[in-house]
């Protein structure tokens, strides 16, 4: 065993590369799907679910889902991306999912002209918020925008006038 985590210690810094390019690009791709689609159409499900300023709430979520799930893709400031983005997540879960139980899946029937499926679960969703906090207590690992900013803050400060070191001696 001890030899197994040998081996997977240079690779723990990578381990975040897998889980923020999903969980990042999962709520891109749920942010444009409503922008194409076009966010008053959004804005009419809100309605219906009795959401105050549903239009405000469309572009809102909208926005969130872009820009928070850019931020998870790009390993940019995960723990404040991640709190909005969160909120969405929770809302979704206690004003849809909640009452269709976990599964995401639910086979409904099966028919010569395909599969149906039943009602979506709270299951990804769940998913999404442990990825979330994964990253936000974990960080952001490699490749990451947060980890190149702080590798050129340091080069920069080694490089400032006064601080005894020359571009020679890095």
């Amino acid at each position: 065993m001890r030899i197994l985590t040998q081996l997977m210690e240079p690779l723990r810094e990578w381990a975040p590369l897998p889980l923020r390019l999903i969980v990042g690009y999962g709520f891109m791709a749920h942010g444009f799907a409503k922008l194409t689609r076009g966010p008053d159409t959004f804005a009419v499900v809100l309605h219906t679910l009795g959401v105050p300023m549903p239009e405000v709430a469309a572009w809102a979520t909208t926005a969130v889902e872009i820009l928070g799930g850019a931020s998870v893709f790009t390993g940019f400031l995960i723990p404040i991306a991640s709190i909005p983005l969160a909120v969405v997540v929770l809302t979704a879960l206690f004003t849809v999912h909640l009452p269709y139980g976990f599964f995401s899946v639910k086979l409904a029937q099966v028919t010569e002209t395909g599969t149906k499926f039943g009602p979506v679960g709270y299951e990804i969703l769940v998913l999404y918020l442990g990825g979330l906090a994964t990253l936000a207590i974990g960080g952001t690992g490699r490749l990451s925008l947060d980890r190149w900013i702080e590798n050129a803050r340091v080069r920069n400060m080694q490089l400032s006038p006064g601080s005894g070191v020359s571009p020679r001696t890095l």
